[in-house]
């Protein structure tokens, strides 16, 4: 019988010929992440308790980025116990220059074929690579950690198919907030496979925002099966891979949950409206909204590729005089390459402020959380009640697009009209 790509790493992983959905299995870990937030500071205590050792150090990546930069003494404190942990357990891949997600892609740390799990909800973005990546708690990074192993359900597969070009001003993140909308947020014990021309075109890191955001439809995973484009990424990260991604393939025949198919070139761009990226609608159904405070960041919105959105838009023009724009790249390496090919430049002649890579206030911390009664319009995932500040602030999500026109009309707007236009 024939195997989804999903089905074929969580057998090899189990060591078996093939697995089923729903059935209950134990797999070996190729790869653990974990952060400062949900890491050492969660996991510590519980391995001195047992008296445990790491089953593999050099499985293991440590991130620090919820509380990168400190902002106070107990973040401070969370950043050194991190820093100590990895060191006395003997972790070499400890990092603190991006957001845990884009390191890991920075670093070639995830292949096709492998199967991990990450101590954050947007590990799923580890799928872009190929790979089967999961979030899951700090429980269950604890027995990880000692085990090396993880059981879990096999999941269903969904298979989620875009084809034709998308427009101009539109993007991967539009994509996925009509998918929330769309198939809404109930979709546990499944995992999100993308493909089709639309996304065997894209980037690695557009293909990174649609396994990331599986987690917001309430997926598992999402995975888009390895090509050219994800070889050639892993050899500029000086990770080549020297399997055979024929290997990691879907068969053609493999039985599926579900199977959508979708036409990219009729998206328009998508704002989801507070407090659920499953409030989305396409931007020309919204009347203008008076935004406080644009937000460029997080694993999702402030990659170099979304940077250069944003800066298609502000080029030549200046942010509203009552609204504010924040940017927070997602890496140092990222900021260091918009530096030199002239992007910030374009920001920052338009007004944007310039935030410390980080997590930042996609989850509620350091610069750029929102006030009681505010109006944003961010890049990040989420946009639950609360999330980036004040549980009485409403903020919408966008993509970077979106967020820069915004920024530059004042109001929520078809980034479509700036694009058109001369700056």
């Amino acid at each position: 019988m024939s195997l989804t790509l999903a089905e074929k790493i969580i057998a090899h992983a189990c060591r078996r010929d093939r697995v089923s959905p729903g059935q209950i299995v134990t797999a070996s870990l190729d790869l653990l992440m974990m952060h400062d937030s949900g890491g050492p500071r969660r996991v510590a205590s519980r391995l001195e308790q047992l008296g445990a050792k790491v089953w593999d150090p050099e499985k293991v990546v440590v991130v620090s980025d919820h509380f990168v930069p400190a902002t106070d003494l107990e973040s401070a404190e969370i950043l050194a116990l991190t820093r100590r942990w990895a060191q006395q357990a003997g972790v070499r891949h400890y990092d603190m220059l991006g957001i845990c997600h884009v390191v890991l892609q920075e670093g070639g740390h995830i292949k096709p074929g492998m199967f991990c799990i990450g101590g954050d909800s947007h590990s799923p973005s580890g799928g872009a690579y190929g790979a089967f990546m999961m979030g899951v708690g700090a429980t269950d990074i604890t027995g990880a950690l000692v085990t090396g192993e993880l059981w879990l359900k096999v999941p269903q597969t969904t298979r989620i198919n875009w084809d034709g070009a998308l427009g101009d001003g539109v993007s991967a993140k539009d994509i996925m907030l009509f998918l929330c909308a769309t198939l809404g947020m109930g979709n546990a014990d499944q995992v999100m496979e993308y493909d089709g021309s639309t996304v065997r075109g894209m980037s690695m890191s557009e293909r990174m925002v649609l396994c990331n955001m599986a987690a917001e439809l309430g997926a598992d995973t999402g995975i888009v099966a390895a090509d050219a484009t994800t070889l050639a990424a892993l050899d500029a990260a000086g990770q080549p891979f020297s399997g055979d991604i024929a290997q990691w393939q879907s068969d053609a025949d493999a039985p599926c949950q579900a199977e959508h198919h979708y036409d990219a070139a009729t998206l328009a761009p998508q704002i989801a409206a507070p407090h659920s990226p499953a409030n989305s609608r396409a931007v020309t159904e919204y009347e203008p909204i008076h935004i406080d405070q644009g937000y460029i960041g997080a694993c999702t919105g402030a990659k170099l590729s979304d940077l250069h959105m944003a800066a298609e838009v502000l080029k030549g023009r200046k942010i509203a005089s009552n609204t504010r724009l924040l940017i927070a790249p997602a890496s140092v390496a990222m900021t260091r390459a918009a530096a030199a090919d002239g992007t910030l430049e374009i920001l920052t002649e338009a007004g944007a402020i310039m935030l410390p890579t980080g997590c930042g206030a996609c989850a509620g911390m350091g610069a750029g959380m929102y006030a009681d009664g505010e109006v944003g319009l961010s890049t990040t995932a989420r946009n639950f009640k609360g999330r980036m500040g004040s549980s009485k602030a409403q903020v919408y999500l966008g993509s970077p697009y979106s967020v820069a026109a915004g920024a530059v009309k004042g109001y929520i707007c078809d980034p479509r009209e700036l694009l058109a236009e001369p700056a």
